[in-house]
């Protein structure tokens, strides 16, 4: 379980608004339902782009191949091996928060960025929940973003597709707490 301060929505908060919840997704290495796709394809992206490297250089290809070549490299190494860094970064930086009217998430690995949703002018606010209690609550129409192959943050791990608390603990009673907030 991720410890995670209030303080950091401090600054953030309208007049009469106070802060009811504070929690953030899983640390850690973490695998999604992509993966079942996204490993196998970066292996063999990657074992192709070091065949063509090493085939290249062996049979003394140009420079320009050479480069070529080591940009689907790059490209493998990371779909391999970096996203699952960049996906702990970008978890470790985003916290979520309840406050008495809106959902806040701040987000940003070398610069701060703050979502505010308005709960009581959100139409539509879904639950997504596992067996171990875990679970997603999106903030809008979550059924035209989300694939086999996005998360919160999107296909390719950019910026969040829609806003959403991911992954979070005890999901039931912060979605029932959203509901709460929204009666209001």
């Amino acid at each position: 379980m991720k410890i995670v301060d209030q303080q950091a929505f401090t600054s953030y908060l309208q007049p009469n608004e106070s802060i009811q919840w504070v929690g953030g997704p899983p640390s850690g290495l973490l695998f999604r339902k992509s993966d079942v796709f996204m490993i196998p394809f970066s292996l063999l992206w990657g074992g192709f782009a070091f065949f063509w490297e090493i085939t290249a250089y062996n049979s003394g290809a140009s420079m320009f191949f050479l480069l070529f070549g080591s940009v689907f490299v790059i490209m493998g190494l990371y779909i391999a091996i970096g996203r699952f860094g960049y996906d702990i970064l970008k978890r470790e930086s985003t916290i979520h928060g309840l406050t008495t009217e809106r959902a806040l998430i701040l987000s940003g690995i070398f610069s701060r960025s703050l979502k505010s949703i308005n709960l009581k002018a959100t139409p539509e606010i879904s639950l997504e929940q596992k067996s171990n209690g875990y679970g997603t609550v999106t903030f809008g129409n979550s059924s035209s973003s989300r694939s086999l192959f996005s998360n919160s943050y999107g296909a390719g791990y950019g910026q969040p597709v829609i806003p959403c608390f991911e992954l979070i603990e005890n999901v039931s009673s912060g979605h029932q707490m959203i509901q709460g907030i929204q009666r209001k």
